[in-house]
């Protein structure tokens, strides 16, 4: 069986037909839903693009993989998902994006080369790249904010769209009169980009996976990882006018929100991205767009699946539909992602499984506590490989997809670091200290920091929006205690020795005597004379000259 494994970015789990949302409409996505499961309760590691995914495909907490935020390297030889897969004879590569980033130095250190397979591997996440993309091609006073060259970029210039940079001319940015109104301008949110729908960055991605999947020889991963509907928030006709302010949902927030704030909370709710999505004019420009790129990506997951139906490839392939964090869109006075409330930290998952042993669970959904984390194992266990839980932080999710209740976690985490943001300076704190930790159950959620202060905590039974803090309650001192001792377990996991897995270590027990190495023995006959055969007879004749 092959394994389609579809990221987008920025995503948010309830905006989706199949999830609930009155308005947005995607019947192409909840088809596969109705054949497959959809988790209710699936969360990233970080709520931020680079730590979450490098998660997701190392199967590892951001603690345990070393990526705690953009643009932090991967470290070399760390294992991926794809080192995991080839072993068990599943071949694994990329059509899009990663955020991925080489350990540079770390491969210069050990000799490899970056364009030798090992050294392409380990710069693109274990992957082999089909085409590498990840869609950021800004550029500003000091540079481009992504200085490798942009297949899109290379696509669109072939195509006839003029200049070094049509993604931002063109991709990402309208028309006002004779002038460019970029997309980096939320103002310019309701303006179609000027770009035909065709050659905008979904569909293009979409026609690669498919050329990609023309050629392939199986068994396969491939990761299809979209950039949309990540900012910045702009989308081509048809889409641009699809959905407007009446299709706006009331937005979740409180005024109590901003009173005695925590200070982390505070801060983001304060800077340039919460004070703009705290604005209704925002919220009515930018979500309509939002919700465009969202149907458009639908509608291209249409477009695949048919494709993959009509090629007879539906029924040998398993597909994953995810993201790899939500998107606040002005709930909670919050714009972007980064901190722990429902929609950054919660994203969609929804798992086809063609085989006949997931019959029984075709159109269900399951609450159980699933975790970025759980999709390498996952696939590991499709592609036959043995389990290696000494690596793998993450749990199969096979079991659910077949109607099967396992035994299973009684609650999830998530790491945030914010070290590189202007924040921890204006708080005062080290770059050790800037960490934040989230640990949930199915009714509690306590969100740690680190430097003293003070930690955040809802009753998503009572308070399902997350509104009132119980973070200093009196009343909920138990249950901090209780989720603080859950954190401390996690805290304690065997995270580091990934060289040697239990079975292994337990094999290797009592051995050393059998190779002479004999600790606390007084007397020969104190323990089995076998063990002290080289150690016993007539000493060897000395030929040497004295």
């Amino acid at each position: 069986m092959n394994i389609l494994y579809i990221m987008f970015d920025q995503l948010r789990f309830d905006y989706l037909s199949c999830a609930g949302h009155p308005h947005l409409h995607t019947p192409h996505i909840d088809a596969l839903a109705d054949k497959g499961v959809r988790f209710t309760r699936a969360y990233v590691q970080s709520p931020t693009c680079g730590s979450s995914r490098m998660s997701s495909y190392t199967g590892r907490y951001p603690s345990s993989h070393g990526v705690q935020f953009n643009s932090y390297p991967l470290r070399v030889g760390e294992w991926t998902m794809g080192d995991h897969l080839r072993k068990a004879g599943m071949s694994c590569h990329l059509i899009g994006k990663t955020h991925m980033v080489a350990d540079a130095e770390g491969m210069e250190r050990l000799g490899l080369a970056p364009d030798s397979v090992i050294g392409v591997r380990q710069s693109e996440c274990g992957f082999d790249p089909w085409v590498r993309d990840d869609g950021l091609w800004a550029e500003g006073p000091d540079g481009c904010y992504d200085v490798k060259r942009s297949p899109y970029n290379e696509y669109l210039k072939s195509k006839g769209y003029p200049g070094e940079n049509p993604w931002n001319d063109f991709a990402n940015a309208g028309v006002e009169g004779n002038d460019i109104a970029s997309g980096w301008f939320m103002a310019n949110a309701d303006k179609p980009a000027n770009i035909a729908e065709e050659d905008s960055e979904t569909p293009w991605l979409t026609t690669k996976a498919i050329e990609f999947i023309e050629q392939a020889t199986g068994p396969w991963c491939a990761h299809l990882s979209y950039i949309k509907p990540h900012w910045p928030y702009i989308v081509p006709a048809p889409y641009h006018d699809m959905y407007g302010p009446e299709h706006v949902l009331p937005v979740v927030r409180s005024d109590a929100e901003r009173e005695d704030a925590h200070p982390v909370f505070d801060g983001m709710m304060n800077n340039q991205i919460g004070k703009a999505f705290s604005r209704d004019e925002v919220r009515q420009k930018v979500i309509p767009a939002y919700m465009g790129l969202i149907k458009q990506a639908d509608d291209q997951m249409g477009r695949l699946f048919a494709y993959l139906e009509q090629s007879g490839q539906m029924q040998d392939t398993m597909i994953v539909v995810t993201s790899d964090h939500g998107d606040y869109l002005g709930d909670h006075w919050l714009g972007e992602k980064n901190l722990f409330h429902e929609p950054s930290i919660k994203v969609p998952l929804i798992i086809y499984d063609p085989r006949e042993q997931a019959d029984v669970s075709r159109g269900s959904t399951c609450d159980a506590l699933v975790e970025a984390i759980d999709l390498a194992p996952t696939f590991l266990e499709v592609a036959g490989g043995a389990p290696v839980p000494h690596i793998l932080e993450g749990r199969s999710l096979q079991p659910w997809l077949h109607g099967e209740s396992p035994e299973w976690r009684d609650y999830a985490v998530a790491e945030f670091d914010y070290s590189t943001m202007p924040l921890s300076a204006k708080l005062g704190l080290a770059p050790k200290d800037a960490r934040l930790f989230m640990v949930t159950d199915h009714r509690w959620k306590l969100m740690h920091a680190e430097g003293g202060l003070r930690p955040m905590l809802f009753d998503l039974e009572a308070d399902p929006n997350e509104l009132v803090d119980l973070g200093t309650s009196a009343e909920h001192t138990d249950v901090r205690e209780m989720m603080y001792e859950r954190l401390h377990q996690w805290a304690l996991r065997m995270s580091q020795r990934i060289t040697l897995s239990d079975e292994q270590i337990m094999s290797g027990r009592g051995k050393s005597g059998r190779k002479g190495i004999l600790l606390g023995v007084y007397e020969p006959d104190e323990i089995d004379a076998g063990l002290t055969v080289k150690y016993r007879g007539p000493v060897p004749q000395n030929t040497t000259d004295q």
